[in-house]
């Protein structure tokens, strides 16, 4: 299941999401990282901690006028992948009322006790990308998504380096056509993207993606099921893309899937 389905919808997305979540911030509003971990029995990766630092995590709290107030003071100098597609960061607010509601016993998707998802941002629809806390190996957490429609659970990254350098891939195979973002907007926000987010990947990775922007844009179609064909338009195609990761991100387990819940 690709996770490359369209943030084309983010103005309407994050008004909707923000009135849907619009008591995130209470009781939680002087919520801190280190709580989140005292409170969850786990360590956030250094990784995460290096990028509140850097004030990468501050999105700000969503709501109607979101993309038009906070969205512009963001946009020059992106936060963590805030051009990426089907992406919503959540603020540590969000976070810390998300992880709670995942692990009660109530919560309709009955998360099995023995898997622990800690939360970090979410979809359009309401999936959350996740650390898988309690799948930590050698200091590695991986980051899966949790799909809230379905008893799924999907390996994305073997940890959040990876998954950072994964994101601006995916970025720079999907223009957004669909809000009809120009040439010249998709290379700006790349552009902007990587200048925030170079150092946070490995000198190779930063080099392949400077490599890439470099490139001539170009139309590509996907194969889906059924003999059907989507297109698209962007720096690489979705074949260059399995390639890159294949080569550089190694995973496994990377798209592969695994039941969350106790019921049924």
């Amino acid at each position: 299941m690709p996770i490359i389905t369209a943030v084309k919808r983010a103005r309407h997305r994050l008004g909707y999401h923000a009135n849907m979540n619009h008591d995130f911030t209470i009781n939680r509003a002087n919520m801190t990282l280190s709580e989140m971990e005292q409170q969850h029995g786990f360590t956030y990766p250094s990784l995460y901690r290096q990028l509140e630092r850097d004030g990468m995590l501050a999105v700000g709290e969503y709501g109607p006028d979101w993309y038009k107030l906070v969205y512009p003071t963001l946009k020059d100098k992106p936060t963590l992948l805030l051009h990426a597609d089907d992406f919503e960061l959540l603020n540590i607010e969000a976070v810390a009322e998300a992880a709670d509601t995942l692990r009660d016993a109530d919560d309709y998707r009955q998360i099995d006790p023995a898997l622990q998802f800690i939360p970090f941002a979410q979809t359009g629809a309401g999936d959350h990308y996740c650390f898988f806390a309690s799948s930590e190996q050698d200091g590695e957490i991986p980051i899966v998504l949790l799909w809230h429609d379905q008893n799924e659970a999907q390996y994305l990254a073997k940890n959040l380096h990876d998954f950072v350098f994964h994101m601006l891939l995916n970025s720079m195979a999907d223009q957004d056509t669909y809000n009809e973002v120009s040439d010249d907007a998709f290379r700006e926000q790349l552009t902007n993207t990587l200048g925030t987010h170079a150092r946070y990947l490995t000198a190779r990775q930063a080099e392949v993606l400077q490599t890439l922007l470099a490139r001539d844009i170009v139309d590509y179609e996907i194969n889906l099921p059924k003999g059907r064909k989507e297109a698209h338009r962007g720096l690489l195609t979705d074949i260059e893309l399995a390639g890159l990761r294949a080569d550089l991100i190694p995973y496994e387990k990377f798209d592969s899937c695994f039941a969350y819940s106790t019921a049924g």
